[in-house]
């Protein structure tokens, strides 16, 4: 089978916020893209046969000292594929060929028409006046010779140019983001019309692809996989199951800081159903022990990273001496993007976050079968792989579990309060069909604050639960979720009349930033 990687786009990054959404946008098309700095080296950027190549918006100006460059290679190509610059990329482009790039006696930042000035296959069957989001200082004033202007905008003479003869186009809008409501189609146009790319990028053709990969990776070996029972590990072992069968062993770690029924679910579907040799190990009372009396967050998180990797390690020593090469993790697509840093323009957001720190005589090789998927197609790839829509399509969670939302103390008894109001919540907005659409992240957090209620004729002085719900293409950004009242008001009267210890719910509107979607 022909690897589906192959003779898709290589998305190259010049340090915009909306790098990722590029790749993720040409995808949705069923092409394959993969995002680089703008600084890799051509074999690694070409590793799989790109059939064009997409230029990032960044922060800079082109005439800055130490702004990114255009790299030369991509000029000096024997075989010239297309090429489009978006915003940064495209004033990028325009420098390296000679053409003048200005300040803009206007900044355009949001909404703005551009209206076509001629035809083009970049923007064929679309309307002549088009809505896009602008976020540029600079314009160009001058294009490379060859280049025609294709529209323009108020502020913009060259808000589109390309030079058809050579496949070189550029536009000074954003046609990623959803406030450029054409601009799925535009890109269409690119992949298609203009570089010629085949849509084979689907879960089946990454399914059969990974598992002769897989296959071929780890031979007769075994394989290690820490299991937490959030989506990225279980797919990683639903696609580890079919590749390799019985020489996967999963460690599944239970905390005591997991959602109500969590622990039995996971070691229902994969022990059970999946058929997999599973290891579940309840160290419940070991993390509460160490937990209690601690309140500071940070240092909660810091206490249960070190506590899951002694736990883990344990069980890994073990299978290590009886022969595992191995480990499995579910590395998705933007946590190696996120985690790299070779880009001069790039930063570390944060490192890998799935099973380092292990100790340094554990020294297992590496497996990430789905380090080429984003989250969406993590889902897609699940669902193909036959896992039920309770694991697919489970609430993202934090790695240190309810004890990031079950604030101030932790206990046995706050946590259970804080799992029934959190199933309750859970369970409501299923049945209102608001946790696929509507929301991206819904949870309960117990606050350490008491507040006074009536209950029949006595006064209370319990707890309160505060409920979270929020909207987000790419968890960078979130808005608050406008949920109908009626839930809120039924999800509320559920959770006091059912959930000892609660006698007040309140519903969080704080968006990111400036707030954080978890509140520890």
């Amino acid at each position: 089978m022909t690897d589906p990687r192959h003779g898709g786009i290589a998305v190259l990054d010049f340090g915009s916020q909306y790098t990722q959404l590029i790749a993720r946008r040409v995808r949705e098309q069923n092409v394959y893209a993969e995002v680089f700095p703008f600084d890799a080296p051509p074999e690694k950027v070409n590793l799989h046969q790109p059939r064009g190549y997409i230029l990032s918006g960044g922060p800079n100006s082109i005439y800055e000292e130490g702004a990114p460059q255009l790299p030369k290679w991509l000029l000096q190509r024997d075989e010239h594929e297309p090429i489009l610059g978006i915003c940064y990329g495209m004033q990028a482009l325009t420098h390296a060929l000679g053409g003048v790039v200005a300040a803009s006696t206007a900044r355009e930042y949001g909404p703005a028409q551009i209206t076509r000035t001629q035809p083009t296959l970049l923007l064929d069957h679309l309307p002549e006046a088009l809505q896009v989001w602008m976020s540029h200082g600079d314009r160009i004033e001058t294009p490379p010779v060859g280049f025609v202007g294709l529209a323009t905008s108020d502020n913009s003479p060259y808000a589109a140019m390309g030079d058809p003869s050579r496949r070189l186009y550029g536009v000074q809008f954003h046609p990623e983001v959803a406030h450029t409501p054409k601009g799925a189609e535009l890109l269409h146009n690119f992949l298609f019309k203009i570089c010629g790319c085949e849509a084979h990028w689907s879960p089946a053709a990454f399914i059969e692809d990974s598992i002769q990969t897989l296959r071929q990776q780890i031979g007769d070996e075994r394989v290690l996989l820490a299991l937490s029972g959030g989506v990225d590990s279980a797919v990683a072992g639903a696609l580890l199951q079919q590749a390799i069968g019985h020489q996967l062993t999963a460690v599944f770690v239970n905390t005591g800081l997991l959602r109500k029924d969590e622990p039995e679910q996971v070691v229902r579907v994969f022990r059970d159903e999946q058929g997999m040799n599973l290891v579940a190990v309840d160290a419940t009372e070991t993390f509460l022990e160490e937990l209690n009396g601690v309140t500071e967050p940070e240092t909660k998180r810091k206490l249960i990273g070190k506590l899951f990797i002694d736990t883990f390690s344990e069980q890994a020593r073990q299978l290590a001496e009886d022969g595992v090469k191995f480990l499995a993790q579910g590395t998705i697509y933007p946590d190696v993007i996120e985690s790299a840093a070779s880009s001069k323009v790039s930063k570390t957001i944060k490192s890998h976050h799935n099973v380092g720190g292990l100790p340094p005589d554990l020294k297992f090789a590496l497996v990430e079968p789905l380090r080429d998927l984003f989250k969406d197609e993590v889902r897609k790839v699940g669902s193909a792989l036959g896992l039920p829509d309770s694991i697919v399509w489970r609430q993202p969670f934090p790695g240190p579990g309810l004890a990031v939302r079950c604030l101030g103390d932790i206990t046995w008894e706050r946590l259970e309060t804080l799992r029934e109001a959190d199933a309750i919540f859970t369970e409501e907005l299923g049945k209102a069909g608001l946790l696929r659409q509507g929301t991206s992240q819904a949870f309960a957090v117990l606050l350490p604050v008491k507040s006074v209620g009536v209950m029949g004729d006595n006064r209370t002085y319990e707890e309160v639960i505060a409920l979270r719900a929020v909207t987000t293409d790419d968890f960078m950004t979130a808005d608050w979720s406008r949920l109908p009242y009626d839930l809120l008001a039924r999800v509320s009267n559920r959770i006091v009349n059912e959930v000892r210890g609660v006698n007040r719910v309140t519903y969080d509107v704080t968006s990111k930033p400036p707030g954080t979607i978890e509140w520890e």
